[in-house]
């Protein structure tokens, strides 16, 4: 089965509550449709009803009305959010007034909802930046436990089925951290092993990329790597996880026998981690052009609850497929919870 069919059936197969901030968006209210006929989530658009409203009878949109609207100026919860968001910032120095105008943004709204219990993610950036959609959610939701750091991972989905789970690779970090110290790199190797297995339900076999092989390079890239790869197998010791290794020895069979016999990875890797964000965000995109591989991400990975930022150039499409993907996080998060 195409596995974001696969993707979509799950989410379908247990409806996720997800809110959208930019709810009076033309592409994200067209998405919004679909999802609401095809049963795939439950939605709150956030945003005037009225304008919603307006602008989904003016697109054709007969499936709007199953979302629930929320009107961020005026709702029964705005005080109960406001003492969330006082509770969860005032050490940091926020005042009511503050908080008060804070929870009338839906970029913090949004994340308020999650937090309290009244939606399991969110998914925004079709009109604002990445750094607007991370800061509430940094700032509210904030990272899963024993992460620090938040991190961007692709599903690059290959026209043959010669590399990874039959054709399905994942790239990190290609979206948030520039340049990973070594402790954040190990952690964007085992959230990557969460999203692989929450997202793509494959087993993860992760390679700690690199320009060296087991030793074959000395330099202080390279020890970042080795380091990495020493703290991930130690944090996480039943990960099949091995570095550092060039990226012909992590995929290919014949080279990996060569330059890293006996590695549990090497050859046969699913899950590719990257050493900077600048090898990852050109890494993602030469295959996605020059291999025909279809990118779909990133899926921002670490946070204790599902926030997920689009392009701003997303297609109605890419924000159907990315709520589907938020969903799956949130169910296995559920899960994970017990």
């Amino acid at each position: 089965m195409d596995l974001i069919q696969d993707i979509i059936d799950r989410a379908k197969a247990n409806p996720q509550h997800i809110v959208f901030p930019e709810g009076t968006e033309e592409r994200t209210l067209k998405a919004a449709d679909r999802l609401l006929r095809d049963g795939i989530v439950r939605v709150t658009l956030i945003g005037d009803p009225y304008s919603i409203r307006s602008r989904a009878h003016d697109l054709g949109l007969r499936n709007i009305e199953k979302a629930t609207l929320l009107d961020p100026k005026k709702h029964a919860k705005k005080q109960d959010y406001i003492d969330l968001l006082l509770q969860l910032r005032k050490a940091k120095g926020l005042t009511e007034e503050q908080a008060a105008i804070l929870v009338e943004d839906p970029l913090y709204l949004g994340c308020l909802m999650i937090k309290a219990g009244d939606a399991d993610g969110e998914l925004a950036g079709a009109i604002n930046a990445t750094g607007d959609v991370l800061r509430p959610a940094l700032q509210i939701i904030k990272t899963t436990p024993g992460i620090s750091c938040v991190s961007g991972i692709f599903m690059m989905f290959l026209p043959h089925g010669d590399y990874g789970d039959n054709g399905l690779l994942l790239f990190a970090d290609c979206a948030v951290m520039p340049n990973p110290t070594a402790a954040e790199l190990a952690q964007i190797a085992i959230s990557s092993a969460e999203s692989a297995r929450a997202i793509a339900n494959i087993e993860p076999r992760i390679a700690m990329l690199s320009f060296s092989t087991k030793g074959s390079a000395h330099h202080e890239m390279v020890d970042k790597v080795v380091e990495a790869t020493r703290l991930a197998k130690e944090q996480a010791p039943d990960l099949q996880l091995d570095g550092e290794l060039q990226l012909d020895a992590a995929l290919v069979g014949k080279v990996a026998s060569l330059k890293a016999p006996g590695s549990p990875v090497a050859g046969k890797a699913n899950v590719l981690i990257f050493p900077t964000l600048e090898a990852g965000n050109i890494g993602y995109k030469l295959v996605q052009r020059l291999a025909g591989a279809e990118a779909v991400g990133p899926v921002l990975q670490g946070m204790a609850a599902p926030v997920n930022d689009l392009s701003r150039g997303a297609s109605v499409e890419d924000i159907y497929k990315m709520a589907a993907i938020t969903a799956n996080q949130a169910i296995a998060l559920k899960a994970k919870k017990g």
